[in-house]
């Protein structure tokens, strides 16, 4: 075989060794929905001023009611995991339906990638504050991780305690529901 033959086999090897390599491979686990959830940072911007607009007329009435939809948590919570050095997942879509929160996401782990699922049931404790119940997961073939609700429940309360927050805000929470794509809290403001 001469030697240019032999290149030619050598380059082509280590070309798809080295395209393999860049590439991941996505080993399955719960479809997305149909309807991607587009992100932005005019989304995160709205719920923010959509809050502070709430409180104020809530301080005079001594009650308040806000509306979150799903561009505005898919916006923030994708935004809360690019800041994550180690996120638990990347690319969330967040559906609110049937009075659950539905997660969706991608997980890596090497060159394999997966889509996970997290079905959430959201209500309300003694104190006014988000009470989480995780309904079911789906990390596709990849194991869940250890404190995955703990991580869950903190980005929840870093949003409930965050500078626009119901805590920061005076807001107590009383009453959370969930359909057709919206969140409605209702509660009252100190």
């Amino acid at each position: 075989m001469p030697t240019q033959n032999k290149f030619a086999i050598l380059f082509a090897i280590l070309t798809l060794v080295l395209a393999t390599l860049a590439c991941t491979i996505n080993v399955g686990g719960p479809d997305y929905p149909d309807t991607p959830i587009p992100v932005s940072t005019e989304a995160v911007v709205s719920l923010q001023e959509q809050f502070k607009a709430v409180i104020a007329a809530g301080a005079e009435s001594g009650s308040a009611i806000i509306t979150i939809n799903e561009t505005q948590l898919t916006s923030y919570l994708a935004f809360k995991l690019q800041a994550q050095t180690n996120p638990l997942f990347t690319d969330p879509q967040v559906y609110l339906r049937d009075g659950q929160m539905q997660i969706y996401g991608k997980a890596h782990q090497g060159y394999f990638v997966a889509n996970v699922g997290i079905t959430m049931a959201v209500g309300v404790d003694e104190q006014g504050e988000p009470q989480i119940e995780i309904v079911s997961v789906d990390f596709g073939p990849f194991p869940v991780p250890e404190g995955l609700t703990g991580a869950i429940s903190a980005i929840v309360k870093e949003a409930y305690t965050g500078a626009i927050g119901p805590v920061a805000t005076g807001f107590r929470i009383e009453n959370i529901a969930i359909a057709d794509g919206y969140m409605v809290m209702s509660g009252r403001v100190k």
